[in-house]
């Protein structure tokens, strides 16, 4: 059996500022983390993987920076990792 987990890098929220005169979010100079979200189903997949005798790939779409995010998969435990770019 293979597990694909998909995961995403967003802005540390705690960053995130607001400009109120253009009523967007200012993302410059904020840095990027893997959604939490997606950290608790990987770390979900990593227990299945062991009951099941499972493969865990971990999947990502985006730009270059985007493997950071795989990166962090692989080193959490995923078999693989796929970027679509």
């Amino acid at each position: 059996m293979k597990i694909a987990v998909c995961i995403k890098q967003v802005p540390v929220i705690s960053m995130l500022k607001f400009d109120n005169e253009t009523r967007r979010v200012v993302r410059e100079g904020v840095p990027n983390e893997v959604n939490p979200y997606d950290v608790l189903a990987l770390s979900l997949a990593m227990r299945l993987r062991q009951e099941q005798g499972a493969e865990v790939v971990a999947l990502t779409m985006g730009p270059p920076q985007a493997s950071d995010a795989l990166v962090q998969a692989l080193a959490m435990g995923a078999d693989r990792a796929v970027h679509l770019n």
